[in-house]
């Protein structure tokens, strides 16, 4: 018998440079450097202050990823536009 693999939802915030960065390419750009194991499955704005929005997004990855989120956060901080990532939650989904 297989046990199927737990997979985790990682949500985590992403600050951008400045009030003039696209948030949409910032989506479109994390979304086609993930890896096939990963899933992003939502993303919103969110308004902070004077004009500026974060993006906050669920990502659906396996449990057993080495190193948990950090290989997420490293690829996120290296698309054009974002200042830093920071990870909010994560917890354990069922299929």
């Amino acid at each position: 018998m297989v046990v199927p693999l737990a997979k985790i939802m990682a949500v985590l915030k992403i600050y951008p440079k400045d009030v003039d960065v696209d948030l949409d390419k910032v989506i479109t750009d994390i979304n086609s450097r993930l890896p096939a194991k990963y899933s992003l499955v939502r993303s919103e704005k969110e308004y902070v202050a004077f004009g500026l929005y974060l993006l906050r997004i669920y990502v659906i990855m396996p449990e057993e990823t080495e190193g948990g989120t950090e290989e997420l956060e490293d690829l996120i901080r290296g698309v054009d536009g974002v200042e830093n990532t920071e990870t909010e939650v994560v917890t354990r989904i069922s299929d």
